[in-house]
């Protein structure tokens, strides 16, 4: 279950995993339904239920119907049907910022979904996505501890942004009807705020991230936004499995949306791409010559925008070109602005959200540049693999996972890395890959061997079902202390630490860090708000193939 999930809703890269990773778990055998909730312009076939009796707190009542929305790629959906909750023109906000009933909206989505287990669709497994779903484990742990269909159904957690915590303040509890005993450090308080996020590592089975590296990087200070101490209290149930590309949508052999098709065995077309985009953002066919560096991207500071806007001038240097889609914090839409002013002919921009554009840059350009200060995932640097577009990225996360740094004398390699997050750094990787798109020969070698990679879905799967296993014998009788080392080897776990105790039990040294405030769709970063190093330390306690994943 998610907030959002293709082809019905979408903010970010959640609703890409939504669609594909259940389409992917079909295809090896398993039986999956998607819930969501039922949004403006969400088409359902039928109501299965007309109407669930939802507590939220005090006397408080809400009636939301259960909708059938299809069977999609053999996946069955589900919509949690409410008008004065999710019939509004955005997902999670307005133009005035987030919605404030954000908290009770996502709380009655929880308790639906575990009503639908009940009643629709009996449940092996829980699969839920970031703070909208993360009062799942809580309330099935606590609220329906008593209840013999559902207590027992563990609950598999993903964490796609760390920085996004769902932090409300204290009377929030009582507006969503969660027991105030949960109030503690151990549970889910965090700095004197109610934290739904922390309530999905601390009561979940199993936690993943969408990168082995960013299971490793939340628990540490710089990248845990204040919740590292609790990450680490759960590293022996914390797995990174790398998010999968859809090839049915990204492959340069099929993709209908750029000017030629190509592949590894004949890469002709790819120029004739190169000329496309040079054309698209008015840019002179003399410059055909020239490497083009592409970039596609949300605008923000994590990005590593500061850093390309630290380096600009020096970058516009090289003898290259630069074309640049996407949108987001005003000054770096003013400095792109800027930079084709003061390049004219050799710095394209186009301040939008555009999906077909974003096909012709990935296969137009020669690089594509991707300097994020962190990144869970990251999926262009996979698409641009397949489009023979070589990554120049910063090792975090993701982008550490799935590029492996060229390597001249034994022709193996991807792309370019670079780790300090500097701009230095950054400039010598991009004069790295100048260097070598000299030589034609070992520019093809990089090129072939990205285009050899197979990030599809079928390994991601494969790894989750072992997951939802390992979740189910931990909850079966006699299971309860099972470990994991089968399931570690192959997926990858993020770090070896004591068996797990029953959330709030077990105290962990503290750490210090961002507190974080934002939603889903605000995508800004986590706020200032938790103490410094020595202060509030108690805020860093811890805290088959017949699977029916809901």
């Amino acid at each position: 279950m998610a907030s959002e999930g293709l082809p019905f809703s979408k903010t970010g890269g959640l609703a890409d995993v939504v669609e594909a990773l259940p389409k992917a778990l079909v295809a090896q055998g398993h039986e999956v339904a998607v819930v969501l909730p039922r949004y403006r312009g969400t088409k359902a076939t039928a109501v299965v239920m007309p109407s669930l009796t939802i507590p939220m707190g005090g006397t408080r009542l809400r009636f939301p119907a259960i909708a059938d929305g299809t069977v999609l790629n053999g996946v069955r959906y589900f919509f949690v049907e409410d008008a004065a909750y999710f019939d509004r023109d955005g997902l999670y906000g307005g133009s005035t910022g987030d919605y404030p009933d954000n908290p009770e909206r996502y709380a009655e989505f929880c308790r639906a979904a575990i009503e639908i287990a009940k009643h629709i669709w009996p449940t092996d497994v829980f699969h839920c996505h970031d703070w909208q779903t993360a009062l799942v484990p809580v309330l099935l742990r606590t609220s329906y501890g008593d209840d013999p269909l559902v207590k027992d159904i563990p609950v598999v957690f993903s964490i796609h942004n760390m920085g996004y915590h769902g932090q409300f303040t204290r009377d929030v509890l009582d507006r969503i009807g969660i027991p105030q005993v949960l109030f503690h450090p151990s549970g889910i308080e965090f700095y004197g705020s109610v934290n739904l996020l922390k309530g999905g590592l601390v009561f979940s089975d199993y936690l993943t991230t969408v990168s082995r590296k960013y299971a490793e990087e939340i628990q540490t200070r710089e990248y845990g936004h204040g919740l590292d101490g609790v990450a680490r209290s759960r590293a022996d149930r914390l797995v990174g499995i790398l998010n999968g590309v859809d090839y049915a949508a990204w492959n340069p052999e099929k993709d209908k949306l750029i000017a030629a098709n190509y592949s590894a065995k004949d890469l002709s077309g790819k120029q004739v791409c190169k000329q496309d985009l040079l054309g698209v953002f008015e840019l002179s066919h003399d410059l055909l010559e020239r490497p083009v560096i592409g970039i596609v991207s949300r605008f923000a500071d994590q990005k590593g925008f500061d850093l390309i806007a630290e380096k600009a001038h020096e970058l516009m240097r090289e003898d290259l070109v630069l074309v640049v889609l996407g949108s987001g914090e005003r000054k770096y839409e003013d400095l792109f602005r800027a930079l084709a002013a003061a390049y004219p002919g050799r710095v394209g921009v186009k301040i939008a959200y555009d999906n077909a554009l974003a096909h012709k840059v990935e296969a137009g350009a020669d690089m594509f540049l991707m300097p994020s200060r962190y990144e869970p995932s990251g999926l262009n640097q996979m698409y641009s693999l397949k489009y023979g577009t070589v990554p120049i990225v910063r090792a975090t996360g993701g982008l550490d996972d799935s590029i492996e740094p060229f390597d001249v004398e034994h022709g193996t390699g991807t792309g370019f890395k670079f780790k300090e997050y500097t701009g230095e750094a950054l400039l010598f990787a991009v004069r790295q890959a100048l260097h070598h798109y000299m030589d034609e020969r070992i520019w093809k070698r990089i090129q072939l061997n990205g285009m050899a990679k197979d990030f599809s879905w079928k390994k991601p799967a494969a790894e989750y079902a072992k997951l939802y296993e390992a979740s189910r014998a931990l909850r079966g009788p006699g299971q309860a202390a099972q470990g994991l080392s089968p399931l570690t080897q192959s997926s990858g776990k993020a770090g070896q630490g004591p068996e797990q105790a029953t959330p709030g039990t077990e105290e962990v040294s503290p750490g210090s860090g961002q507190a974080g405030r934002g939603t889903k769709q605000s995508r800004q970063p986590a706020g200032q708000g938790a103490p410094g190093p020595g202060q509030a330390a108690g805020n860093q306690k811890p805290v088959g193939t017949s699977n029916n994943v809901d």
